[in-house]
């Protein structure tokens, strides 16, 4: 199989050709090592590959076959390696499958390697001193997002279709946005975390995926949505595959439209731009668009405090349990700075700022669910400026506690938390582009609790309104150097 045809081909697309017997899944898994040999020493996404310990029958799976990359966190492969990105989980090796991981198994995925991950997925740029930075494939200069950035490189410069991600503060849809791709966050419950977690930061983090198609992502979530048994709770199953929403008319929509964030961090001029634009085409597509009110349900510095002790008092637990399990002191030869202030800050939330914290979280779902129930979709752009230069995050970070951490990835990210918070679904969709630098511009929609279905019924219109897949990095397997 050469290059230029299989990075042509998404995960639903490939997995169609190997059921029809036109490739075999040798030679695609083939072609999926062969462009990680060719992009990824210039954007060092992936932390580690192995020989494949899956063989699905073509056909015999929704994915089977498919080329697919976890990332170092979250996902437990027995007999692989989690390392979370940190020297204090160096050679950690998973046990047993998670359940997530034997979902992906049932699709038919084909897992060869791990990507890479901010230390403890604690940032919104993937620069961890243990693998060193994921550079971004459109300016290897600049970030990849976090913390799936691995993930979000890795697909965007066609090693694999689609990857998994997580997402706790954006973690999915800022890669999404930066990478020049498709990341939808689904509703909380709705992905299980188990056995290990009942859930991570308290209900704010989830998995999903990275794609570069629509159809790829709701594939995939068809496959991996579902309850297991003692979870805390789920979410209500949809009425049909989400793969099927992908080419339903969505309707007229009721879309409000927050420009500026809620923190104060203006929205940069090639981003509001970019707004504007996706405005006028989704009234060109019979949208009602309006800018909209959207209370917080709480002031954005008390969203920061509670956000903090959530995340601080959750980090400090695991840093603990790993250095009792791996008889490792915690200080800075095993976590980096801004994770060992966030570790100190978490040792001092006390029981009842937690709980204070819970109840700022509860303020904020109901606020946000009364918008949706005046509105079908909120659009916001997903980050307020362009992809950033490596290093942005790391300057003054020395100086900062937990709380400052925490502040410095709300500012930088300050659409993206509170849907974590509420628990509602929302996507990144990579419809523009700077005209300046070419880099991607994700705008994020938004949808009530549950309502995945709704934002995939207006992922694919808009991916068929204004398509993206012929907009490629200039790291790109792809591409004519490559064989």
């Amino acid at each position: 199989m050469r290059m230029s045809e299989y990075v042509s081909f998404d995960a639903v697309g490939l997995a169609e050709l190997m059921a029809k017997g036109e490739v075999t899944p040798a030679e695609v898994e083939t072609a999926a090592r062969e462009a990680a040999r060719a992009v990824d020493p210039r954007i060092n996404a992936i932390v580690e590959t192995w020989p494949a310990d899956d063989a699905p029958g073509p056909g015999s799976a929704p994915l089977a076959g498919v080329p697919f990359l976890i990332k170092d966190i979250g996902v437990s492969m027995a007999g692989r390696r989690m390392e979370l990105g940190s020297r204090l989980a160096l050679g950690a090796v998973a046990r047993a499958d998670s359940f997530l991981m034997a979902r992906f198994r049932r699709a038919g995925l084909v897992t060869f390697g791990r990507t890479a991950t901010p230390e403890m997925a604690y940032s919104i740029t993937t620069e961890p001193l243990l693998y060193g930075a994921t550079r971004n494939p459109w300016d290897p200069a600049r970030s990849a997002g976090g913390s799936s950035g691995g993930a979000g490189a890795a697909v965007a410069a066609g090693v694999v279709p689609v990857a998994h991600a997580t997402d706790a503060a954006g973690s999915l849809r800022v890669p999404a946005a930066c990478n020049g791709l498709f990341g939808l966050k689904p509703t909380r419950g709705r992905v299980s975390m188990g056995p290990d977690f009942d859930e991570v930061f308290n209900g704010l983090a989830v998995h999903g995926s990275l794609s570069r198609t629509v159809r790829d992502s709701a594939a995939l979530l068809d496959q991996i949505r579902g309850p297991e048994p003692g979870d805390p709770y789920s979410a209500r199953q949809p009425s049909r595959p989400y793969a099927e929403e992908v080419t339903r008319d969505p309707g007229s929509l009721r879309i409000g439209v927050l420009a500026q964030a809620w923190g104060g961090r203006r929205t940069a001029p090639p981003v509001a731009d970019a707004l504007s634009r996706t405005v006028r085409l989704l009234v060109s597509l019979g949208h009602r668009v309006e800018e909209a009110e959207v209370p917080l349900g709480a002031g954005w510095e008390e969203f920061v405090l509670a956000n903090a002790r959530l995340m601080t008092a959750n980090l400090t637990a695991q840093v603990d349990e790993l250095a009792t399990a791996f008889g490792r002191p915690v200080d800075s030869s095993t976590l980096e700075p801004v994770t060992l202030a966030g570790y100190h800050y978490g040792q001092r939330v006390s029981g009842a700022q937690f709980v204070t914290a819970l109840t700022i979280r509860n303020r904020v779902a109901r606020s946000l669910a009364r918008y949706f129930d005046a509105y079908d979709i909120l659009l916001t752009p997903t980050l307020p400026e362009l992809p950033v230069p490596l290093g942005t995050y790391a300057e003054g970070a020395e100086a900062l506690d937990g709380l400052g951490w925490i502040d410095r990835i709300n500012d930088r990210s300050p659409f993206t938390m509170a849907f974590n918070v509420a628990g509602t679904p929302a996507m990144s969709v990579p419809l523009t582009a700077d005209p300046e630098t070419g880099l991607p511009i994700g705008m994020q929609f938004a949808a009530g609790h549950g309502l995945e279905g709704r934002l995939f019924r207006l992922a694919g219109q808009l991916e068929q309104a204004s398509p993206w897949s012929d907009r490629t990095p200039t790291v790109w397997a792809g591409s004519p150097t490559v064989p």
